[in-house]
């Protein structure tokens, strides 16, 4: 990762970091290059256990530990990028995932859907892989996600400073605006909204998309990037270290992603006292129960 959020992590955690450099790209040169860093790394620090998230770490990180000889090697799974991918590209991705669960000796899937797709799809052996407890990555505090920490005088300056007026009813998501995150169809639906007039004024809807573009990697439509650019209605923050407020004065997050491992933001949300509109898809399912907490 970045050497700059490394450091954060050091600071915050008060723990020594080094810096092996990867891409979320398939690049064989770079790979191999990240490959040969982590075997030398293995083999200076001599760590008891290797623990890897994502693929691309997944992959170059169980592969050298195993090399190595490393005695302990786990390897969560958040996500498979390979549900959406076609042709030579779902080729490859299904090769690193196999590859990858082959030199782990315990596989954690963080929802009961991917432990599903893992052993339908027979990836790895059902002795290998383990749901912790009922899924998540690490579980949500609610002492933290709650709606109670902000004021109604921080919420209504919050919205006065977004454009937000007192009546307005807001949408939010939060997340890698991309894709696979269904932006496009969430900004398309939006735009179709109509409120009307309640019995004394109109009610308007509002959309706060929180988090980065990703231009390079999954770009969204052009007539997308227009409707966000020209539509006053919504809003984007950019990325945002604490998601809080933002929740804090919204009405239902709206969630329309293509593909999850367990998302910690519908449970984010949920905490904070929100309905969720979300896809009907593993993790998203598993979080929200139709009509009760959300909608499906």
């Amino acid at each position: 990762g970045p050497k700059n959020e490394l450091d954060k992590v050091a600071d915050y955690e008060g723990i020594e970091v080094k810096q092996v450099e990867m891409t979320r790209q398939i690049t064989p040169l770079k790979d191999l290059m990240s490959l040969i860093k982590l075997i030398y790394l293995f083999k200076k620090v001599k760590p008891t256990i290797v623990h890897t998230h994502t693929p691309k770490a997944g992959i170059l990180g169980m592969i050298a530990a195993n090399l190595v000889g490393v005695p302990i090697r786990l390897h969560t799974v958040a996500g498979l990028p390979l549900i959406l991918s076609k042709g030579l590209k779902h080729t490859i991705l299904k090769a690193v995932e196999k590859l990858t669960y082959a030199c782990a000796i315990k596989v954690y899937p963080n929802s009961k859907g991917l432990e599903q797709f893992i052993l339908e799809h027979k990836y790895a052996p059902a002795k290998k892989i383990k749901v912790i407890s009922n899924g998540s990555s690490n579980g949500i505090d609610t002492l933290y996600y709650d709606s109670n920490q902000f004021s109604k005088e921080h919420k209504q300056v919050l919205r006065y400073d977004l454009g937000i007026h007192k009546d307005d009813f807001v949408f939010i998501f939060i997340g890698r605006l991309v894709g696979d995150k269904g932006i496009n169809e969430l900004v398309k639906a939006f735009k179709s909204l109509y409120f009307g007039e309640g019995l004394r004024k109109r009610v308007y809807p509002r959309l706060i998309l929180v988090g980065p573009f990703e231009s390079k990697l999954d770009p969204l439509e052009s007539e997308t990037l227009k409707e966000i650019d020209s539509n006053l209605n919504i809003i984007t923050t950019g990325f945002q270290a604490d998601v809080r407020p933002y929740l804090a004065i919204s009405n239902a997050l709206a969630f329309p992603s293509y593909r999850e491992g367990f998302p910690n933001v519908v449970m984010q949300a949920g905490a904070m006292g929100l309905p969720s509109i979300v896809t009907d898809i593993n993790g998203c399912n598993e979080i929200i129960e139709n009509c009760k907490n959300g909608l499906l």
